[in-house]
């Protein structure tokens, strides 16, 4: 049974609540804190190796210490809730089930920065949310966690949900930022970074979900415990959204030991495929990451068994590998069309460009053009040489990480599926009744000499 951190609790009836959070250990790890100084929690939080959980992976202890301290200048910390990546949903699960761990670790980490003011940026699609978190803030504050001299330590802190309008671009950090001011959620140009100059223009520092629940645990156990969970650097437990075609769909929190297979495969994670179809490719880290197919998704290019953590996903690079993302699980059997996932990613990524960036407004919308009439049985050969040469011009070109999300997937799709792209060009009415099907993608590949 994989080691339970974040969600050991989730389990009990009413753990939403302060009463039982509290009954359960809930706010030790706090008052652990407040007897220690900020730089002491800092180190354990950078011993722990911790990863940035919302994609990027950046380790949280570094970007801690980026943030600047001019004398006189309040410092934020700001939770980026806009959890909008399709795929992803193990921050609404904390947010709904457990939001007194986000409140705890909001606390702890607050104390560390020195932000005695600091905010939840939440997805305005989370309606019912806001009012669980806010909630929970006025059950800490009555018992003394939020506010005024919070335990005895002369630290005071407030912290403030805002709602977001449900744009996807507000889950980059610099366009959270802005939204958090009232503006258009455009992303802003870097430097300077948001460690220096973030919400209005004082250090700030943005962190998901997950990465501030997950500092609770590393205080409760220490970092160096913490570090010895995983593997490498992937170390501590990692949240999971698991859906598509499996059997169990759902949150899972892993300790990113184990390999791909059983995660999907075994009963206690995604129970299999149903009515026992085939693998075909999964999308293992949210719909921005790159798609592989089953081939190179259980085994390495190498032959190797492919495991559930950073460095093994990513192994040989995009070109026969992918990414650990933010964990969203997204798994494709046999009778899935690889041109039409494709095209609703396209869709959903020129919807939300922010338009900002002449490559991403007006590439996105050719992508979705082309594979549209891909999809449709009026595509031609040259298209998909076409929509090759976009994405390339897209990736690396805008300012902000969006456009390479919109790129990624297209490039991957070709780059993997290219035969089906040409089955669905030289085949124009059998591909509007009938899927191309699973070809080889499930083959082995021979190992790669090393």
């Amino acid at each position: 049974m994989s080691k339970k951190l974040l969600l050991k609790n989730a389990h009990i009836e009413g753990i939403r609540y302060y009463e039982t959070y509290r009954k359960h250990g809930g706010y030790e790890s706090a008052e652990k804190a407040f007897k220690m100084k900020p730089e002491e929690i800092l180190e354990e939080v950078k011993i722990s190796g911790l990863r940035g959980r919302g994609g990027a992976g950046f380790p949280t202890g570094l970007k801690w210490s980026f943030l600047a301290k001019p004398e006189g200048v309040p410092r934020h910390l700001v939770v980026n809730a806009d959890e909008s990546e399709p795929g992803t949903f193990k921050d609404r699960y904390l947010m709904e089930f457990l939001p007194h761990l986000l409140i705890e670790g909001m606390l702890i980490s607050s104390f560390v920065l020195g932000s005695n003011v600091s905010y939840i940026y939440i997805r305005g699609e989370y309606s019912w949310i806001p009012d669980i978190l806010e909630e929970a803030i006025e059950e800490a504050k009555a018992a003394g966690f939020l506010g005024k001299n919070i335990l005895g330590s002369g630290f005071d802190c407030e912290i403030y949900v805002q709602r977001g309008g449900g744009a996807y671009i507000c889950g980059e950090e610099t366009a959270l930022l802005e939204s958090l001011e009232g503006k258009r959620g455009n992303p802003r140009l870097k430097p300077p970074f948001p460690a220096v100059k973030g919400l209005w223009e004082r250090p700030t520092v943005v962190n998901n979900v997950e990465s501030i629940a997950a500092v609770v645990p590393i205080i409760e156990i220490s970092g160096a415990e913490y570090a010895k969970i995983g593997v490498g650097k992937s170390t501590g437990t990692k949240l999971i959204s698991a859906c598509g075609n499996i059997n169990k769909p759902g949150v899972y929190e892993i300790d990113m030991t184990i390999t791909v297979e059983e995660f999907i495969y075994s009963d206690e994670y995604c129970g299999g495929i149903p009515n026992g179809k085939k693998l075909k490719a999964c999308i293992p880290g949210g719909s921005s990451v790159p798609i592989v197919p089953a081939n190179l998704l259980l085994k390495t290019i190498n032959g190797e068994p492919r495991y559930m953590n950073y460095e093994s996903l990513a192994d040989g690079g995009f070109a026969t590998g992918t990414m650990m993302g933010s964990g969203g699980f997204i798994v494709l059997d046999e009778d899935q069309c690889v041109v039409n996932h494709t095209m609703t990613l396209a869709r959903f990524y020129n919807h939300e460009s922010c338009g900002q960036c002449t490559p991403c407004r007006e590439g996105t919308g050719w992508m979705y053009k082309i594979l549209k009439k891909i999809e449709k049985g009026e595509g031609k050969m040259e298209d998909i040489d076409l929509l090759w040469d976009i994405q390339r011009k897209i990736e690396g070109n805008t300012i902000c990480p969006l456009g390479d999300a919109a790129a990624w997937p297209v490039a991957a799709a070709i780059r993997h599926f290219r035969d089906e792209f040409e089955w669905h060009v030289n085949n124009p009415e059998l591909s509007q009744t009938q899927n191309y099907g699973i070809a080889n993608y499930a083959d082995p590949i021979p190992a790669v000499a090393k």
